[in-house]
């Protein structure tokens, strides 16, 4: 499985995803889009293949990236499955905060 919160954590990685997600792009193209240093790109295109997020393919000398939808796609949903049940913890604390604090204002 995927750790697809490392994989979105930085505003780089993001980027590329989206980049890639509307064109397949070379590591120089890709390299053109940010003011960091080639081998930062690599590391970031590195974490994105180790999490499966993007797929390369090799032409000649060149490197091709995609997003693996699939996977963008699978992790995506199990993100808002997660996130769902954290807000739906959450407003059931607050509810239940609300309901002592009225049974509690009612004592008075």
């Amino acid at each position: 499985m995927t750790d697809f919160y490392r994989a979105i954590s930085d505003p780089v990685r993001r980027h590329i995803l989206n980049l890639v997600a509307h064109q397949e792009q070379t590591q120089s193209q890709l390299v053109r889009q940010f003011t960091i240093s080639q081998p930062a790109v690599k590391k970031h295109l590195a974490i994105l293949l180790d999490e499966g997020l993007i797929q390369e393919r090799r032409e000649g000398r060149y490197c091709y990236y995609r997003l693996n939808r699939s996977v963008y796609q699978q992790q995506y949903e199990r993100l808002k499955e997660e996130l769902g049940l954290l807000l739906e913890d959450k407003l059931s604390n607050l509810k239940q905060w609300l309901e002592e604090e009225s049974e509690d204002g009612s004592n008075l």
